[in-house]
């Protein structure tokens, strides 16, 4: 049963993707894009606590150490639906997004139960995960109007589209109250861009269209650590009904890694007669290969957990993009600086044991963050600051608790550059959870 929902879930992973991202940022032009949040749905609902916190039900990339936490295999899917409202000096343009945000899977190598059947409990533990989400998206189209004596008026359109999407095999391995673990990916994509200005005012004008699109492809990694420690364990040794007050320490980081690219640079000319068939006129058509370089990142964070009721956690990252580079992009690179990330949040959750009473089971989760985007628009880096709050709901599935995820997002970005976006994004991720692999069976 579990190789068929494995090969299942792996086949939805593989024929999901092949969805393209709908959105719309301007500001996705540079870079690779607008990057995806790695934290998934349970962990953005508090403002993103993937360097620190531990869940023994869900999964969490970010730090791969946190995967021998695992007690149960975890099957987790989270989709998002978007609404922006991108505003210039002149107007404000409201639009809709979403897609599939990731397909994971993650379960422990050594079922616990297996230590209650035999009465011993191992010093270690195991687990692993294999993930596919998108890495970066790209999303514009910015249309302008403008004018030159001599010329007269004339139109320019910037169009953007595609992305890059990463495969992650995740270990991890934890000793008493220390764990590591180690993500190894492979990252993959298409991105596409174009240039154009057209003069609508000139029946035989020369149409400018310059296009560049390119491919990627390379290896990522990033590793992490855990140290996880109970503070009252003495308090319990007394009295094995008081809650369990826990902190947990984490810390991820990877190096720069380079990745190859080609692409092709179509620059034509377009002319239009009547009613007639275009003439088109190719001034430059290239192929280029080349490599780039994604850059290195680290995160570290604390948490604090009272029982199975609460938790409150604060977490920072940082992106060292002034190491990036693309050697097909050209221009389109843009100015990059180091970026930040701090967040804070946590949950709160009445009676997880309450058997009559669901929205006492139910986990409040909240959170806020604040982002300085390593993109600089007029000698400024991009600011992004928001607030979160979600609902961990969970429900019975073929005998076993699994849990679904209901977060809001709601967020500032480019505030004080030429562009700015308020945005609400709503994600639902699901969990389903299976205590049965590796299970030894026994039979009298």
């Amino acid at each position: 049963m579990h190789i068929k929902q494995t090969v299942c879930f792996l086949i939805v992973m593989i024929l999901t993707f092949s969805i393209s991202a709908q959105v719309n940022s301007p500001y996705s032009r540079y870079g690779i894009g607008d990057l995806t949040d790695n934290n998934f749905n349970h962990l953005r609902q508090m403002g993103g606590l993937g360097a620190s916190f531990i869940d023994g039900y869900h999964i969490n990339i970010v730090n791969p150490a946190s995967y021998s936490y695992l007690n149960a295999t975890a099957y987790d899917i989270g989709i998002y639906v978007k609404r922006s409202w991108i505003a210039d000096k002149n107007s404000t343009t409201k639009i809709w997004g979403g897609n599939l945000e990731y397909l994971s899977i993650a379960f422990p190598l050594r079922n616990p139960i297996n230590e209650i059947y035999d009465g011993v409990k191992k010093p270690y533990k195991l687990g692993m995960s294999f993930t596919l989400m998108p890495h970066s998206n790209v999303g514009y189209n910015i249309r302008s109007r403008d004018s030159l004596p001599n010329i007269g008026v004339f139109n320019r359109n910037y169009i953007g589209s595609g992305g890059s999407y990463k495969f992650m095999w995740g270990n991890s391995i934890k000793y008493k109250d220390i764990s590591f673990g180690l993500n190894l990916g492979y990252v993959f994509g298409k991105i596409s861009y174009e240039r154009q200005i057209f003069f609508p005012g000139e029946e035989f004008a020369y149409n400018d269209i310059n296009s560049n699109d390119y491919n990627i492809n390379g290896y990522l990694w990033n590793a992490g650590l855990l140290y996880s420690k109970i503070l009252n364990k003495e308090d319990i040794e007394k009295d094995k009904t008081t809650p369990t007050k826990r902190i947990s320490l984490g810390l991820h980081a990877n190096s720069a890694t380079g990745f190859n690219t080609n692409g092709i640079i179509n620059d034509r000319q377009i002319q239009y007669v009547g009613s007639s068939i275009p003439t088109v006129d190719t001034i430059r058509y290239d192929t280029v290969k080349g490599k780039g370089k994604l850059p290195a990142e680290f995160g570290l964070g604390l948490t604090y957990y009272k029982g199975e009721k609460s938790a409150f956690g604060i977490n920072y990252s940082a992106s060292f993009w002034s190491q990036y580079y693309n050697d097909t992009a050209g221009d389109i690179k843009g100015d990059l600086r180091t970026s930040h990330k701090i967040s804070a949040g946590g949950f709160y959750r009445p009676n997880y044991k309450s058997f009559d009473n669901f929205l006492e089971r139910v986990s409040y989760r909240y959170g806020a963050y604040y982002h300085l985007d390593p993109r600089v628009i007029n000698n400024e880096q991009i600011t992004v600051y928001g607030v979160t709050m979600g609902f961990g709901m969970p429900f019975v599935f073929q005998r076993k608790i699994s849990h679904v995820n209901l977060g809001f997002n709601a967020g500032i970005s480019g505030q004080g550059t030429p562009i700015s976006e308020k945005f609400v994004k709503i994600s639902l991720g699901v969990t389903f959870n299976d205590d049965e692999w590796f299970l030894k069976r026994k039979y009298n």
